[in-house]
C-alpha cells in the first residue's frame, strides 16, 4: 500500500513521483499509455533508421528548472546536446534573423536588418540578466512566489521599475517596434511567442517571446541526445533505483473520496489502490474534475468555472525522414535546430486571426525542427530526421485555404494539410520535397489518442494567454496544487505556471502533498472502503 499514487507518468507526473521518493514516500506511478514520458517521448516510427520525437522536442525550460536541475539526471545517462544555431527565421529574400548562443552572433544578425538593432539586443539581455534568477524562482514555485516575488519586485524597480513591468505585458507586436528598427529582432520575438497560443497582439505576449528569447540566448534549445525519450528514460530510471513502481497500461477512471478526502484510486480493471497520504495527478484540469471526480464532491462554483476553461491552440504535426538536410535559400537557417516559418510579424497575425476565427488556415506558420542538426545521431550521416507543427483551431468553422478541410481529419484532410505545411517550407527550401523518404503526419485527433492530457493537440494543458495563468490557471482564486478536495493535488500543465518541460507543476504538488499528513482514522476508511469490492470478487488494492 503506497504513500502516494500519481496519476500520468509525464515528465509532471515523473518528477513528483522523484520528489516524494526522495522523502522517502513509497510510491506507485499509474500511466494510462503503454509506456511512460506523456509528450516526452520518441520513436522510429517514420523510419527505422531514424529518431523521431514524436511530441515535445527541444527543453529551453528544462535547461533553465531548478527542479530538473536538483534531480542530476545527468548521473542517469541524460545527456544534452546543441544544434550550431538556436533558432534561425528566415525570409524569401533571402535575409535571416539568427539566434545564437554566442550573443554576439545574434547581434551581428540583427544588425544587418538595421544598424544598432544589435544594441537594441543586448538592452533586452541586459534587461534579462538583472531579472533571470528571481524570475525563473517565481515561474518555478507555487504561486504567489513570495520569497523569489519579493527579490523580483526589487530587481525590477533597481531595473526600470514599471517601465520594464509594461515593456513585459506588451503585445509582442509592439514590443518588438519599440525596440528594433528593423525586421529581425521583431521576427525573433513574434515567432516564439507563438511557441504559445500567443498572438502578436495579445497582452503579455510580449513578455513570452522576450523570456523564450533570452531562454534561447542564454541555455540554448537543447536536445536530449539519442531522442526525446532519453529525458523519459532517465527519470524512470531514477524512480527504479528508488524501489517506486511506474506500471503502464494501467488507466485510472476514478479518485476514490471517503470522508471528504481523496483517499485512492481505481483503474479500468476494476482494481482499487489505496493511497495513505496523498494522490497527485497529472492529469488536464477538465478531465480531473469533469471525469475523475465526482460533481458531488465539488465546489458548484469551480464546476461553472470549468465550463469557462480555454484550451490552447490544436496542434498539427508531421515528422519526416530526409535523404539530406533541408536545402534553405538562407544561408543562416543550415545549422539551426529550429526554424521559424512565416513571412513576417504581419503573416503570423494574418495566421492567428485565422485561428481565432476559427479558420484552418492557408499559410500556416511552421515551427520546423532539425533534430539531426540538433543531435548527429538521430540519423545517418548526410541525412536529417526532421519535423514541423503548426497550430488550427480547436474547433474548425472553415478552411482559409482551397482544400475545403473541415476539422473531420480523415486521410484525405490530413495529406493535405501536411502538403500545406511542405509548401509553406518549399517556398523557402526548394527541392524539400524531392528529400522525403517517409513521411508521419499527426492530426490534432491522433495527438489526443496518443496522450490524453494533449486535448484535440492542445500541448499546453490550456491557453497561456493572461486570463489563464497565475492566480486564474485554471480557473480564478487557484493558482496552486492543491483542489478543493483535501489529499489531492493538481500536478499537471494546468495548474502553475503552466506548459513547458521543466517539472514545476509536478514539483509543486509533491511539496504541497509532502506538507500534508492524514490521520490513522482516515487510513482505515479507505481501506473499508477500496475494500468493498473485493467481497464481490474484483481485486483489492495492493502497493
Amino acid at each position: 500500500m503506497p504513500d502516494a499514487v500519481v496519476i500520468g507518468a509525464g515528465p509532471n507526473g515523473l518528477v513528483a513521483a522523484n520528489l516524494l521518493a526522495d522523502a522517502g514516500w513509497s510510491v506507485v506511478v499509474l500511466e494510462a499509455q503503454d509506456e511512460p514520458g506523456g509528450a516526452v517521448r520518441s520513436d522510429r516510427g517514420v523510419h527505422p533508421d531514424y529518431v523521431s520525437d514524436v511530441f515535445s522536442a527541444f527543453y529551453p525550460l528544462a535547461a533553465a528548472s531548478p527542479v530538473l536541475a536538483a534531480l542530476e539526471l545527468e548521473r542517469e545517462g541524460l545527456r544534452w546536446s546543441h544544434a550550431e544555431r538556436v533558432l534561425a527565421h528566415p525570409l524569401a529574400d533571402g535575409r535571416c534573423a539568427v539566434l545564437s548562443r554566442d550573443r554576439e552572433l545574434t547581434c551581428a544578425s540583427l544588425d544587418t536588418f538595421a544598424p544598432g538593432d544589435g544594441a537594441s539586443w543586448e538592452r533586452l539581455y541586459a534587461m534579462w540578466e538583472n531579472l533571470q534568477e528571481p524570475l525563473m524562482g517565481a515561474l518555478f514555485t507555487p504561486f504567489p512566489p513570495v520569497r523569489a516575488g519579493l527579490g523580483l519586485a526589487a530587481r525590477v524597480r533597481a531595473g526600470g521599475g514599471l517601465r520594464v513591468a509594461r515593456s513585459l505585458v506588451l503585445p509582442v507586436r509592439r514590443l518588438g517596434e519599440e525596440e528594433f528598427a528593423g525586421e529581425g529582432g521583431r521576427l525573433l520575438l513574434a515567432g516564439n511567442a507563438l511557441h504559445a497560443d500567443l498572438a502578436p497582439e495579445a497582452a503579455g505576449s510580449g513578455g513570452f517571446g522576450w523570456l523564450m528569447s533570452m531562454l534561447g540566448q542564454t541555455h540554448g534549445f537543447p536536445v536530449p541526445a539519442g531522442g526525446s525519450g532519453a529525458l523519459t528514460d532517465a527519470l524512470v530510471r531514477r524512480l527504479n533505483r528508488r524501489g517506486v513502481d511506474v506500471r503502464c497500461g494501467e488507466r485510472v477512471t476514478e479518485v476514490v473520496v471517503r470522508g471528504g478526502r481523496a483517499v485512492g484510486v481505481r483503474t479500468a480493471s476494476g482494481e482499487g489502490v489505496v493511497a495513505r497520504k496523498a494522490v497527485l495527478a497529472d492529469v488536464a484540469a477538465p478531465d480531473l474534475y469533469g471525469r475523475l471526480v465526482d460533481a458531488a464532491h465539488l465546489p458548484s462554483r469551480l464546476l461553472d468555472d470549468l465550463r469557462r476553461f480555454q484550451w490552447d491552440f490544436a496542434t498539427f504535426k508531421v515528422d519526416w525522414a530526409l535523404s539530406r538536410p533541408i536545402p534553405w535559400s538562407a544561408e543562416g537557417a543550415h545549422g539551426a535546430g529550429t526554424v521559424h516559418v512565416a513571412e513576417g510579424v504581419d503573416e503570423l497575425t494574418r495566421f492567428a486571426a485565422q485561428i481565432a476565427r476559427g479558420l484552418v488556415p492557408d499559410r500556416p506558420f511552421a515551427l520546423v525542427g532539425q533534430m539531426t542538426t540538433a543531435d548527429a545521431a538521430r540519423s545517418p550521416a548526410g541525412t536529417e530526421s526532421a519535423w514541423a507543427y503548426t497550430h488550427v483551431p480547436q474547433r474548425v468553422k472553415g478552411d482559409a485555404g482551397e482544400d475545403a478541410v473541415t476539422g473531420a481529419w480523415d486521410e484525405r484532410e490530413a495529406a493535405a494539410m501536411a502538403d500545406r505545411v511542405e509548401a509553406q517550407i518549399e517556398r523557402l527550401a526548394p527541392g524539400f520535397r524531392e528529400q522525403i523518404i517517409a513521411r508521419r503526419v499527426l492530426t490534432p485527433p491522433a495527438l489526443e489518442g496518443m496522450n490524453a492530457n494533449l486535448r484535440n493537440g492542445a500541448i499546453n494543458s490550456g491557453t497561456t494567454s493572461i486570463h489563464q495563468q497565475l492566480v486564474f490557471r485554471p480557473v480564478p482564486g487557484t493558482g496552486r496544487p492543491e483542489t478543493p478536495v483535501p489529499g489531492l493535488y493538481l500536478a499537471s500543465a494546468s495548474a502553475h505556471p503552466g506548459g513547458g518541460v521543466h517539472g514545476a507543476p509536478g514539483a509543486n504538488a509533491a511539496r504541497a502533498a509532502l506538507r500534508a499528513r492524514f490521520g490513522a482514522g482516515l487510513l482505515c476508511t479507505a481501506q473499508r472502503a477500496l475494500g468493498r469490492r473485493d467481497r464481490r470478487g474484483q481485486k483489492s488494492g495492493h502497493t
